[in-house]
């Protein structure tokens, strides 16, 4: 059996090694949430800003849920394998940042520990969106999401994301330390100001004095993070193996393209990600506005579309003209949607996108992208469809991706198969359908139903609700993938 990836001696010349000693490492940084994303994203960017401008900002990693990836991890010395994919072949490279993991739920005290130590001054996350316990219809804190209830209840032990958050911020105010910068780098627009409004929100119900002292000492930059990053298969590990001579249980996968845009507002210093080719900005509002819209819209729209037709991959999904000629139409209505983006040619950015989406050494699972649709919806999709809709477009190509997400919603695929939806309102979603003729009609009154989903403008407009439910009945009773 191959030797585990445990330090960095003997590792096969085809592997990238980092450019910087790892003995000189202090931890810096706290990430919650070390899944494939934060791997192939964050550890990647500040492993090239080391090499390229020094410093000493040493990552280390949490995990609040599962402890595979923490244990590989810990196992590995912090080492894991990135394997950058394209039509020229694969490349592995060693990115080497990461100095320790844990798991919150075998010691909560260890994580509480770290997030009240001077040393850490960036608090970073990639917990996906259904972790932070947000209310899209207030635009505040769900107090009924089952973390964000335990932890107001029991603040001093907390569970949940915004619970170490806040606890870690008021420990620190309480010793006069210094506090972190809490970073988010989860798909989400305007990511800094929806992670200060729960952690405010959270701080209001157990100490007001907490919450001004927040609001006057603690900034919250907002991020637009980019690269493609399926999930992690056999062929990963063995990839990874095969180029680094040594087994890799926390190898990952990816595409070339890789980008970041980061509001450059911290309280205690930061790496210098800017040398790695992040762009640090004083607003980051119009490029995770593009982004969200033009690629996460078009790449829902093709999982949710894909799926249903029965392809695995999105790669596949490309393979077929119309649904590649859609995606681009998809994308082309969303840029209508855009202010300009300072540095940005929309349609340059389109054909980009297109030409990653159909990268055939990337599988990127549609079932992957489906999930935790209630959650993506509103920002890739609806906000826009809305300001389309008002702009006097008929929003033909949103129309689709909404049929196509509530013939997802159904649960059975084309088969009669069924298939979890994996989405923190799938309880709801079953519950509005349970009764409800399989028709596009009635099936689609009762998605626009779900509660502070759909915005009243889209639900008021007739002929464009009829449009979806001609487009979901095609959907339901002909299996046919509606193209316009």
């Amino acid at each position: 059996m191959t030797e585990r990836l445990t330090s960095l001696v003997g590792l096969a010349p085809t592997a990238k090694l980092p450019g910087y000693d790892r003995n000189l490492l202090k931890a810096g940084i706290l990430h919650l949430g070390p899944g494939a994303f934060f791997r192939a994203h964050f550890a990647p960017f500040t492993d090239a800003a080391l090499a390229a401008a020094g410093g000493d900002w040493g990552i280390e990693v949490a995990s609040l849920r599962t402890a595979d990836v923490a244990d590989h991890l810990n196992q590995q010395n912090g080492l894991y394998t990135m394997l950058v994919r394209d039509t020229s072949g694969t490349k592995a490279e060693i990115i080497g940042p990461i100095l320790r993991a844990h798991v919150a739920t075998r010691i909560p005290g260890d994580l509480l520990q770290r997030l009240e130590d001077p040393a850490i001054r960036i608090v970073s996350l990639t917990v996906t969106e259904k972790a932070y316990g947000f209310d899209a219809a207030s635009g505040g804190l769900d107090l009924n999401h089952p973390d964000v209830a335990a932890d107001l209840a029991n603040p001093h032990a907390p569970r949940g994301v915004i619970g170490y958050l806040v606890e870690g911020l008021s420990r620190r105010r309480a010793k006069g330390i210094t506090p972190f910068t809490p970073l988010s780098c989860d798909n989400l627009p305007s990511n800094g100001a929806v992670l200060k409004r729960l952690v405010v929100d959270f701080a209001e119900c157990i100490d007001p004095s907490l919450r001004q002292w927040i609001e006057q000492n603690v900034p919250f930059p907002s991020t637009m993070v980019d690269r493609i990053t399926p999930a992690s298969t056999e062929a990963t590990y063995r990839d990874a193996e095969t180029l680094t001579g040594r087994t890799d249980l926390a190898a990952i996968e990816t595409e070339p393209f890789t980008q970041w845009v980061i509001e450059d507002h911290f309280v205690n210093g930061r790496p210098q990600w800017e040398k790695a080719g992040a762009l640090m900005v004083e607003d980051v509002s119009a490029y995770e506005k593009m982004k969200l819209r033009m690629l996460n819209g078009a790449h829902s729209l093709l999982a949710y579309l894909g799926y249903i037709g029965g392809y695995e991959f999105v790669r596949d999904v490309m393979d077929d003209a119309g649904l590649a000629g859609l995606a681009r139409r998809q994308m082309n209505a969303a840029a209508a949607t855009l202010d300009p983006v300072p540095g940005i040619d929309l349609d340059a950015y389109a054909d980009e996108l297109i030409a990653r989406f159909a990268n055939k050494a990337i599988a990127h699972r549609t079932y992957q992208i489906a999930m935790d649709g209630t959650q993506k919806l509103p920002q890739r999709l609806l906000e826009p469809a809305t300001e389309a809709l008002a702009n006097g477009s008929r929003a033909e190509t949103y129309a689709i991706a909404v049929a196509a997400w509530m013939r997802y919603a159904l649960g059975v695929d084309r088969n009669g198969q069924r298939y979890e939806l994996r989405d923190p309102r799938a309880g709801e979603i079953a519950a509005l359908l349970a009764d409800v003729p399989r028709n596009g009609g009635a099936v689609s009154a009762a998605l626009f139903a779900l509660p502070g989903l759909f915005l009243a403008a889209l639900t008021s407009n007739v002929a464009w609700t009829e449009d979806v439910a001609n487009k979901l009945e095609i959907l339901i009773q002909d299996n046919k993938l509606p193209l316009i």
